[in-house]
């Protein structure tokens, strides 16, 4: 399976504040994908930013892919500089994907800031997987940050906002709103944010006997598990270590599988 291509972009959009979405065309890669695996660019053909940046795949269409990233770093500010119809080397899809099992009756999305970007390739399988919308608690530091809420919408989901300055929907936390659902005992949660939020996604679920999934992330340099530079402490064993590597056994965990108190020791 081919693994590298270079894609044209066809779409390149600021969607907020230091967030953009962009569309990557590549039949082949489209073909490959699935909901949760991600992708690595190379932003710059000389020598630095000299490894490739991870990006989520955001939705996959027929002819390409779409990622939806922020600006944080020398890479990500230079991928931001791209116009449309340039192309760029573009290696995946990478990883595993989010599963989506038959036998549970509501499935439900917790999602913190740019950690939205999965999610919407996820509503979309969810669709044709079991014809069900998912419900979605969207969340951000205020109301710049909750993406992708538009999408969601159109799709059929039942979404609850929140934002931590009160800008929009509730003020406070996912996991506030996340603690006060009355759900069956057959949910199934997905997750993606900020660490200490999928952390305390995983203890809540734990209480409400909910199966979990997240989708972590962790600076890498080959995306196929050879470097070993985005490994986490885990409850299987890999290179006769007890860990696990994002890019190769994740992105997408089971939240069970996470050594969560040995997380940062490192």
């Amino acid at each position: 399976m081919n693994k590298l291509h270079e894609c044209l972009i066809t779409l390149h959009n600021l969607v907020a504040p230091n967030h953009y979405r962009m569309v990557l065309q590549s039949k082949e890669m489209a073909m490959q994908s699935l909901p949760g695996q991600f992708v690595m660019l190379e932003v710059s053909q000389g020598y630095y930013p000299f490894l490739r940046r991870p990006m989520s795949i955001e939705r996959i269409f027929s002819d390409g892919v779409s990622i939806l990233y922020k600006v944080c770093g020398e890479g990500t500010k230079i991928l931001s500089t791209l116009s449309v119809g340039e192309k760029i080397n573009v290696q995946g899809p990478l990883g595993n994907s989010f599963p989506i099992p038959k036998e549970y009756s509501h499935y439900l999305i917790v999602a913190g800031g740019i950690g939205v970007a999965p999610f919407p390739a996820l509503v979309e399988g969810i669709l044709k997987v079991r014809g069900i919308a998912p419900e979605i608690i969207l969340a951000g530091k205020d109301f710049h940050h909750l993406l992708c809420e538009k999408d969601f919408r159109q799709m059929g989901c039942k979404i609850h906002l929140v934002t931590e300055d009160g800008s929009a929907g509730d003020k406070g936390l996912a996991t506030d709103v996340l603690e006060t659902l009355n759900l069956p005992d057959s949910t199934i949660v997905y997750t993606c944010g900020p660490l200490p939020m999928i952390k305390n996604v995983h203890k809540i679920c734990e209480q409400k006997k909910w199966l979990c999934y997240a989708s972590l992330e962790a600076e890498m340099a080959c995306g196929e598990g050879v470097c070993l530079g985005c490994v986490l402490p885990a409850k299987m064993e890999v290179e006769n270590e007890m860990m696990a590597r994002v890019c190769r056994e994740g992105p997408v965990f089971d939240t069970q599988v996470i050594l969560w108190d040995k997380i940062g020791e490192k």
